[in-house]
């Protein structure tokens, strides 16, 4: 039975979907204007592991994933500068062109790490319509208000704004800023529509010098502009999982609520807060039951910053030496509620674990003939923990104690591929060994034949330098990476 802790009621809950065998699972996906660092591939990891998790307690997942290319803000509110056009101004390039950049860098990176791919991976761009439909159902039922800068949600129509936040009136109020748009009623209250320019009036961007014009915008009811970050993920989740839209125009009639909202941690006192509130007030329906949120990662205890030098990317990782799936690896070990330490000598700790694992399957597959038999008092273990709200480091000791086992060679394998499942290390897969290491085997096999063992041992040494170890059998060489 799966439990995972819900920040909505700060609980650990048995999960239960609305329908009993298929779960609908939204996850707030990137904003495309730079690099993803491995922090927010660690989330992404984590939303993988959530689904194989489903998955392997018999539920079919419908997993809808955005794709932020405009309008989230670089105060993830409602001011500043939208970070699109910031993406591009630093690289130099269109918005558009940043946007497909860094998606591919973010692609990559998932295949890189063996994140399997959503249902649906869908553009804010692409969903303008739904997205002015929605808050034209929020106008038609009063919650908002048009100032000189955009149309405004009014969170103080809304009673149960901090429900998921928690966060105190005297909070908002310590927290607010210093400075609010002019005409905001309340420091909460939120962009639904930037406008471009004033008011959202046209005009000659020719003629006014002191405009710079924005490469994405678009007409609209209430004027020529943007929607708020906010807005995309509400009418994107509700589209993508329910299909609700009907050329702008939504049908609450068939929109349930979502099973599984997942993000970062800084989500939860502003983005989602702002989905729960716009989504519940255009539909009068319960928007999420279960929300699942992933902290932190720091490097050497340290933020992760380009100022500081520890700004990591999965690319990085590689050009370090280091296998990708070592980073997954490292990953596991930490619980997804809490915060991360990445070290270089963790990573290298982490490669060696994956490695040994590696080598100690190869070795079981060498010797069997079949998957058929298992071990099923470890994977009654092995799903007991990762039931437990995700308990990856005890399900990660589960495997080392099937390895550590007397049961068979064909025992263990049996029962790990069913955790490789969840794990998503692709245990199982054959490593490709580089030609030139196939060659100096395939010569060192020649001097073995020979009975020339200095020279066999010379090039087992040459083999080892190169990052590969060679155990013999009776029938054949085995390589396996150090």
């Amino acid at each position: 039975m799966l439990k995972l802790y819900n920040t909505l009621t700060r609980s650990i809950e048995t999960f239960t979907p609305q329908n009993l065998n298929e779960v609908t699972m939204y996850a707030c996906g990137p904003t495309v204007y730079d690099y993803q660092h491995i922090g927010h591939m660690r989330r992404y990891v984590g939303d993988d592991i959530l689904s194989r998790v489903l998955k392997m307690n018999g539920y079919t997942v419908m997993r809808v994933m955005n794709i932020t290319d405009v309008g989230h803000l670089v105060s993830d509110s409602d001011d500043g500068e939208d970070k699109m056009e910031k993406g591009a101004r630093k690289y130099g390039e269109s918005v558009w062109d940043v946007a497909h950049r860094f998606e591919e860098q973010f692609i990559d990176s998932c295949k890189l790490l063996l994140i399997q791919k959503s249902a649906l991976l869908l553009h804010a761009t692409d969903y303008i319509k739904e997205q002015i439909g929605l808050i034209a159902v929020l106008e038609e039922k009063g919650f908002t208000y048009r100032i000189a800068d955009g149309i405004y949600f009014d969170t103080s129509k809304f009673p149960d704004y901090t429900r998921l936040s928690r966060q105190k009136e005297e909070d908002l109020k310590a927290g607010a800023r210093v400075e609010m748009a002019e005409g905001k009623k309340h420091s909460t209250d939120f962009a639904l529509w930037k406008f471009s320019y004033p008011d959202g009036r046209s005009f000659d961007y020719a003629q006014d010098d002191g405009a710079a014009r924005r490469q994405m915008e678009w007409e609209s009811p209430w004027g020529i502009g943007f929607p708020g970050w906010h807005i995309e993920c509400s009418a994107m989740s509700l589209e993508g999982l329910f299909h609700c839209f009907t050329d702008g125009k939504i049908d609450v009639q068939k929109i349930n609520t979502i099973d599984i909202h997942t993000g970062g941690i800084d989500h939860i006192a502003i983005h989602h807060t702002n989905e729960i509130a716009q989504a519940e007030a255009a539909t009068g329906k319960q928007f999420v039951n279960y929300w699942v949120h992933h902290n932190f990662l720091q490097v050497n205890g340290e933020k992760m910053s380009k100022s500081l030098g520890n700004f990591y990317t999965v690319q990085d990782v590689i050009e370090r030496g280091f296998d990708p799936m070592a980073l997954r690896y490292l990953y596991l070990q930490t619980h997804y509620r809490q915060e991360m330490n990445f070290t270089w000598e963790s990573l290298e700790a982490a490669e060696k674990g994956l490695q040994r694992l590696r080598r100690e399957v190869t070795n079981y597959e060498l010797r069997i003939t079949s998957h058929e038999k298992r071990i099923i008092e470890f994977e009654k273990k092995f799903k007991s923990a990762v039931n437990d709200d995700m308990n990856m480091a005890k399900a990660l000791s589960v495997v080392w104690e099937v390895v550590g086992s007397g049961y068979s060679d064909e025992e263990k394998v049996g029962s790990l591929v069913i955790m490789d499942n969840v794990l998503g290390l692709e245990l199982f897969k054959k490593q490709e060994i580089p030609e030139g290491v196939l060659d100096l085997v395939n010569k060192r096999e020649e001097f073995r034949k020979q009975k020339d063992y200095q020279k066999s041992d010379e090039l087992r040494k040459e083999i080892r330098d190169l990052g590969y170890e060679i155990e013999d059998t009776v029938t054949k060489p085995v390589i396996l990476p150090i």
